[in-house]
C-alpha cells in the first residue's frame, strides 16, 4: 500500500501523485474520523456543489469543512492538500463516459459522439475550465474517455501516435469551444442577456467602432448582417468540429489508399 500522505512508487518506480493514488483507490482511507458521517465523498461532493454555486475560487480547505460543519484538519485525515481534491473533483465531476459505441458505428460519427460528449460534461461544469492543468489523464473516469476516443479510432488504420494527435485535436477544439462559453455565461451573469444577444450586441457596438476606410473586411462583414443576431453556440461548434473531422477523414483516407 503506497504511502497516503506523500504519494507512492508504483510498479518501475514511478510516481503516483496523491490524488492518483485516491482516485483509483490505492489509500488507504480512514476507518472513523474526528466527526461521525465525514467521508472522502462527502469532502469532494461538498467542494463539487462550492465549485459549480460560486466557482472553482471559493474552494479551498476551510471552506469546504465549513460547508460541512467540520474542523479544516479533519479534512486532512481524507485530502492532504487542495492539489488532490482538484484531481478528486474533476474525478467526480467528469463521471464516466457513456457505454461503448454500438457495432458498425463509423470513426467519425463515434468520435463526434465522443467530442459532443466532452462539451456536455464542460458545460455543465465550468469551473472544471478553471482547474490548474496537472498532467495528462491519469484517473478512472479520464482514462475511460480517453479509452472511448481511441475505441472510435480503432479500425482506422491510423498508428498509435496519430490517433493521440487525432484525440488532442479534438479535445483542445472542444475544451478551446467551453472556454469560449465559460467567458460568455461570466459576461452574462453579470447582465442580463443570453448568448445570442450578447454576439449581436458586439457586432452593434463593432459597427460604431469600426472605420470601414481602416478596417474594410470587418465593415463587409457586418454589413452583411451576419452578427446581427447570435448563432446559438452549437451552430459554432458544430462548424468547428465538422471543419476538424474533415480533416481527420483526410488523413484516414490517405492510410487506406
Amino acid at each position: 500500500m503506497a504511502d497516503g500522505g506523500r504519494g507512492g512508487e508504483g510498479e518501475g518506480g514511478s510516481f503516483l501523485p496523491p490524488g492518483i493514488e485516491a482516485a483509483w483507490g490505492l489509500r488507504e482511507r480512514p476507518s472513523k474520523g474526528p466527526k461521525p458521517g465525514l467521508t472522502l465523498d462527502r469532502i469532494v461532493d461538498a467542494a463539487v456543489s462550492l465549485a459549480s454555486a460560486e466557482g472553482i475560487g471559493a474552494v479551498s480547505m476551510g471552506r469546504v469543512a465549513k460547508e460541512l460543519g467540520a474542523s479544516t484538519m479533519s479534512l486532512y485525515r481524507y485530502v492532504s492538500a487542495k492539489s488532490e481534491l482538484y484531481v478528486l473533483m474533476q474525478e467526480a465531476a467528469t463521471g464516466a463516459p457513456p457505454e461503448l459505441f454500438p457495432p458498425g458505428t463509423d470513426w467519425r460519427a463515434a468520435l463526434e459522439a465522443w467530442a459532443w460528449g466532452i462539451r456536455e460534461v464542460y458545460l455543465r461544469n465550468l469551473w472544471l475550465l478553471r482547474l490548474p492543468v496537472s498532467g495528462p489523464p491519469a484517473t478512472p473516469n479520464l482514462v475511460a474517455w480517453w479509452e472511448r476516443a481511441l475505441v472510435a479510432l480503432r479500425d482506422t488504420g491510423l498508428d498509435a501516435g496519430a490517433k493521440i494527435s487525432v484525440t488532442l485535436l479534438v479535445g483542445g477544439f472542444v475544451r478551446s469551444d467551453a472556454l469560449v462559453m465559460a467567458d460568455l455565461a461570466t459576461v452574462i451573469a453579470s447582465g442580463d442577456a443570453a448568448p445570442e444577444e450578447v454576439v449581436a450586441r458586439y457586432g452593434r457596438t463593432l459597427r460604431r467602432l469600426a472605420d470601414p476606410e481602416r478596417y474594410p473586411e470587418v465593415a463587409r462583414m457586418l454589413d452583411s448582417g451576419v452578427m446581427d443576431e447570435g448563432d446559438a453556440p452549437e451552430v459554432e461548434f458544430r462548424f468547428g468540429l465538422t471543419r476538424i473531422l474533415d480533416g481527420v477523414a483526410v488523413l484516414v483516407e490517405g492510410c487506406a489508399s
